[in-house]
């Protein structure tokens, strides 16, 4: 595997700066698949986030292939990924998540099986208004609802949170955008969790770190990024 760091350097357009200070979801996203396309049928073997940075966005990216580009609007600077993690280690983390369930959806469907994709936050909403229940404020969903999906995540990826305050989100965005003109709009949702983890399988862990964890991995969501404490 390769991490790396990617900023854009002086050769950049405007248009290219403007979409990373934004962090123009689809923008971001093609500027990014274009630096690992070497093909039309080529899948998605990366995972990525963007740090905005203030002045200076930075993407940062985990592959089974280097990124590669042929212009020279790029700063890239890439090594080999290959950490050395047991069982009972502990890192510090930062993750952006898309903190979804999958039910049906709210309204009738003819097709009785589908299944539709609902941030967790709105799901725990729109259960309290089933319930008449004015609920906590908003925040404290957030707070409460992430964290319960990440705990949920972890156990299946091979970690864990030895404490209630290992775990927290520091922001939660709702995402709207279209990829063109007349095409429906993409909308996801973003939670930054950041806290301290205990490794408790770490196979099941490296896939999590090599594929990302949840969904929207192609808007720059999944990629976990530790540090050992």
């Amino acid at each position: 595997m390769f991490f790396s760091m990617i900023r854009l350097n002086r050769n950049a357009s405007p248009r290219d700066i403007a979409s990373l200070m934004k962090g123009d979801g689809y923008q971001v996203h093609r500027m990014v698949w274009n630096l690992f396309t070497d093909s039309p049928a080529r899948q998605r073997d990366f995972v990525y986030r963007l740090d905005e940075n203030g002045n200076s966005p930075t993407i940062y990216t985990l592959s089974s292939r280097p990124p590669e580009h042929t212009g020279d609007i790029w700063n890239i600077e890439t090594k080999n990924y290959d950490p050395k993690i047991t069982d009972g280690n502990r890192f510090s983390f930062i993750l952006r998540a898309n903190a979804v369930v999958t039910k049906k959806p709210y309204t009738p469907d003819e097709n009785p099986k589908k299944r539709k994709r609902h941030d967790v936050v709105m799901e725990a909403v729109m259960q309290l208004r089933k319930s008449g229940e004015d609920g906590p404020p908003k925040a404290s969903i957030v707070q409460e609802e992430g964290v319960k999906w990440l705990k949920w995540k972890a156990e299946k990826r091979g970690f864990f949170f030895e404490s209630s305050s290992d775990v927290c989100v520091d922001s939660y965005q709702q995402h709207s955008f279209s990829k063109s003109k007349g095409d429906g709009l993409v909308k996801f949702s973003t939670f930054d969790f950041r806290g301290v983890l205990t490794v408790k399988d770490s196979t099941l862990f490296l896939e999590a770190l090599y594929k990302g964890i949840g969904s929207a991995k192609g808007f720059g969501c999944g990629m976990l990024l530790i540090r050992r404490v």
